[in-house]
């Protein structure tokens, strides 16, 4: 079970941002909701580790969104679309509020300039909320600023599968039109193992449920997660998984063992052994090639990742995104290595930007510098990724 929902009493700071938000919603403007994870078990993950998990009060948010409401109509009236402005202006202008938080002027600059099209809601678990306390604050939201797109929020499937539908259809209507779910695995084992608290029946009911209220879906999952016993099953039961469901979005996490975990604990008990590069693009390879049946979007857009370039929609794409795998595997030893490092650095996309790129004799600079080979790629690579997590 959840932990019991913290109602502490709550007295307001100021505008509260969390930290964590899905790549995809990097121009969205931020309200937090909730503090941290009201699960907070997962082996893999130490975001909200020794942190605990509260509600912040309905009053409160609604202060952070009126504050923001109030920075970003005077902002409209002084600054034009596409505008520049010189740091001494912006600060001309925030003197100019008779409420000061510079957190939230800066929320507030940020998302006009880039447009003000998207919300997403802090922090992991926001649908945790009394439906009616979540349902007023949309609605506020919606008040607020009636010109947004989309507003999003990331959720567990042990939440999810526990909301009326009714009540789910309520938020939709209220505004919330995706839902972001860390699936990571449909294999019962891994999930087990990972300590995710749900199930893979669990994870088909709440997407379902999402699909089934009008949201939008975004399914994350996590190669290398089953280890190397567990990967052909990892792969084939994660796929079954999503064909049942069909989300909207299927977004590529790799693994990354970061230390302060029990997975890396695990792995220095030698509990877990991370497959290598290779190995989890089989993986990879495995799992897109057993989805079936569906429409979803496939999409990589992690520096974790080792391939950029999967993105395309099935069925449509589905044999465009296996042949970007394929050639990383047409790659001799030698340019595979290359790729593995320059693609961890940020200078490489997909295996096909290796011959064309003007960083290649920087790759290799590095690859000399640091003794990369063959044979030690992989742990050189383990060290470059716990950077970006």
């Amino acid at each position: 079970m959840e932990k019991r929902k913290r109602q502490r009493k709550d007295t307001y700071t100021g505008f509260e941002q969390g930290s964590i938000r899905p790549p995809s919603e990097a121009y969205s403007l931020l309200f937090r909701l909730t503090r941290n994870c009201p699960w907070n078990r997962c082996t893999f993950c130490r975001i909200y580790k020794r942190q605990d998990f509260s509600l912040r009060s309905v009053e409160n948010i609604i202060k952070d969104i009126d504050l923001i409401h109030i920075y970003v109509d005077r902002i409209r009236q002084i600054i034009k679309p596409g505008e520049a402005m010189d740091r001494e202006d912006i600060n001309d202008l925030y003197t100019s509020f008779d409420t000061k938080d510079r957190v939230g002027f800066n929320a507030a600059m940020n998302w006009y300039a880039s447009g003000m099209k998207s919300i997403f809601l802090q922090d992991a678990n926001s649908v945790i909320m009394k439906p009616d306390d979540l349902v007023y604050i949309l609605e506020h939201i919606q008040a607020c600023f009636p010109g947004t797109d989309r507003i999003t929020s990331y959720a567990r499937s042990h939440t999810l599968a526990r909301i009326k539908d009714a009540d789910l259809e309520r938020m939709a209507h209220a505004g919330l039109n995706r839902i972001h779910v860390g699936m990571e695995t449909g294999s019962d084992k891994v999930l087990q193992k990972i300590k995710k608290g749900v199930t893979k029946q669990i994870h088909i009911k709440a997407g379902l449920k999402v699909k089934a209220a009008g949201m939008e879906l975004s399914e994350y999952v996590m190669p290398g997660l089953g280890g190397i016993d567990l990967s052909v099953e990892h792969a084939m039961e994660t796929a079954s998984a999503l064909n049942i469901i069909n989300p909207d979005f299927i977004r590529i996490r790799t693994l990354a063992v970061t230390n302060g975990t029990q997975l890396a604990h695990e792995c220095r008990q030698g509990l877990f052994e991370k497959p290598s590069d290779v190995m989890m693009a089989k993986e990879l390879r495995l799992f897109i090639e057993s989805l079936d049946g569906i429409d979803s979007h496939v999409k990589s857009d992690h520096i974790l990742n080792l391939f950029e370039t999967i993105n395309g929609k099935l069925p449509r794409d589905k044999e465009s995104l296996i042949r970007v795998i394929d050639s990383f595997f047409d790659l001799s030893d030698e340019l595979r290595v290359l790729y593995q490092v320059g693609r961890r650095m940020g200078f490489f996309r997909g295996p096909e930007d290796i011959e064309k790129s003007p960083h290649l004799d920087q790759v290799k600079q590095a690859c000399t510098h640091y003794g990369v080979t063959p044979e030690n790629v992989d742990i050189i690579i383990d060290d470059l990724m716990r950077r970006f997590v």
